[in-house]
């Protein structure tokens, strides 16, 4: 029987194909695991499906250079899912998690050694098929002016990125002030669909210096409400000691709710620093005022973030189309 890989690799989620590959071992070494079942607290014949991933399948991924997330249990499969039609209801990309529990039904029922080898040479192929396909050369520009940038991150904020985008943007101009005010920053930054909890970061960017927390910033495409505001006070700003945080988003498509404005008056009120900035608003009043040496450090930034083999082909595609537009100008 042939079967379709195509939904699990055309998908924008890779945690799909990833636990794929790892429940395709699980099955091959223990023939009593209940492929449904990917957390030990599931019960006696589950299986734990995140360590399989930490110790064998991320690895060989990174170690190939395959694009690759975290970890699927740290991104769109984890707080203890099963592998169950019910576990759609919080999916985004429903079509190909249906297709990824048909593959895993089909495993189970596989009995046959050759063919369960067969199906693994024809998943690490797919994933190969991949690594080739995300080997575009970045375009690289040694300078753009300022209505340059604004018109380069107009079109790239209208880009369906899954929020890594204006993730990158942010993490460039943060290194545009580190590099244009000579600051002692660390910079660190994590997956925008990444829990904050395992990597121990109170959000997706966080800034500090010789040990100390001095930033920590929230990247969404999302409109944040009060909901949010009071959640990442309790869960992020208070345990982490947080004494600026930032909420960055774009205005246009989601400005912050004015319940979510008023909650944050209330913690500044309190002590507290939690802001909100537009993206683009934010970019360019930092890249005029710190000049040309802030420009040059963002557009270096920038393109080094879209390097990385783990970013999608046609973020890299945009990327160097938006170029093109501004090169012929």
């Amino acid at each position: 029987m042939e079967i379709d890989l195509s939904a699990i690799f055309n998908s924008n989620t890779q945690a799909y194909r990833e636990a794929f590959v790892g429940t395709l071992l699980v099955r091959m070494q223990k023939r009593d695991a209940d492929l449904t079942l990917p957390y030990i607290k599931h019960g006696a014949n589950a299986y734990n499906a995140r360590e399989v991933d930490k110790r064998v399948v991320n690895p060989f991924l990174k170690g190939k250079g395959i694009p690759s997330s975290g970890g699927p249990f740290l991104s769109s499969l984890r707080r203890g899912v099963k592998f169950v039609p019910a576990t759609a209801g919080g999916i985004r990309d429903d079509k190909a998690f249906g297709a990824f529990l048909s593959l895993i039904a089909y495993v189970a029922r596989t009995e046959a050694d050759e063919e369960l080898r067969r199906l693994l040479v024809r998943v690490l192929y797919c994933f190969l098929d991949l690594r080739e396909q995300s080997k575009i050369p970045v375009g690289k520009v040694a300078r753009l002016s300022v209505p340059q940038i604004e018109r380069l991150v107009d079109g790239l904020l209208n880009v369906k990125s899954g929020g890594q985008y204006p993730l990158f943007i942010v993490v460039a101009t943060f290194h545009a002030i580190k590099e244009a005010l000579n600051l002692p920053w660390d910079i660190a930054h994590q997956g925008i669909n990444e829990p904050d909890a395992p990597g121990k970061q109170p959000g997706d960017i966080t800034i500090s210096s010789a040990g100390k927390l001095l930033i920590a910033g929230e990247v969404t495409e999302r409109v944040v409400d009060k909901a949010r505001v009071v959640t990442t006070f309790a869960q992020k700003i208070v345990p982490a000691g947080v004494e600026d945080y930032i909420f960055l988003v774009k205005f246009k498509t989601a400005a912050p709710l004015p319940e979510a404005l008023e909650q944050a008056q209330q913690y500044f009120n309190q002590g507290h620093e939690v802001n909100f900035a537009d993206i683009k608003v934010w970019l360019l009043a930092v890249l005029t005022t710190f000049g040309k040496q802030a420009r040059t450090a963002f557009i270096t930034k920038m393109t080094s973030l879209l390097d990385s083999e783990d970013v999608k082909k046609h973020l890299k595609v945009a990327w160097n189309e938006e170029i093109q537009k501004l090169t012929k100008i």
